[in-house]
């Protein structure tokens, strides 16, 4: 059984055909709108003078542009007011500065920030100043402390076993020589 469920899918629908009425009302209209043509051949061409002396007479270098280029969609047969379009204009070679201050965008400027910021973070943070420094730093004479007292305590032990190993070693030595 095809994909669709129905044998034939979507072939089999009604087809539309033009009447002969239709046909002929068409050619006829076809017929009478070239005849105006060849007729008002004179007029037509007085009405389009007409349209491209307001085109240009309305002396605004944007709409010029905007002619020239090739319009999409119904942009040709709708004229459109939107004030966020920018028309691009064009700039020669000349006109262009190479040594004056380059504009950082939104996204460069807040980049150079904060990596400013960082190192101004780590200069304070190397001479102490920070709340994290000082926090690192009591915690660093803390654990200093701590291995100072293990070692103290360390070499009291060994002090005291090494104490305790002669006592063991003159006694022995004593019942040694007790018993010759």
């Amino acid at each position: 059984m095809p994909k669709g469920g129905k044998k034939g899918g979507h072939k089999g629908r009604m087809r539309t055909y033009t009447s002969p009425e239709e046909i002929d009302a068409q050619m006829k209209a076809e017929k009478d709108r070239k005849k105006n043509e060849e007729e008002g051949g004179e007029g037509a061409a007085v009405n389009d003078n007409q349209k491209d002396d307001k085109v240009a007479g309305s002396g605004s270098e944007d709409s010029d542009d905007e002619i020239s280029q090739k319009r999409k969609g119904v942009e040709g047969l709708i004229e459109i007011e939107n004030p966020n379009r920018v028309a691009q204009k064009t700039k020669k070679v000349t006109d262009i500065e190479l040594e004056g201050p380059k504009q950082l965008s939104r996204r460069e400027r807040e980049e150079i920030e904060k990596q400013k910021a960082k190192e101004r973070y780590m200069k304070m943070h190397l001479a102490g100043k920070t709340d994290q420094a000082k926090a690192d730093l009591a915690r660093l004479a803390i654990i200093r402390k701590q291995r100072e007292e293990a070692a103290r305590k360390k070499e009291e032990e060994r002090k005291v076993k090494e104490a305790a190993q002669a006592a063991v070693a003159a006694a022995k030595g004593l019942h040694t020589l007790s018993l010759k």
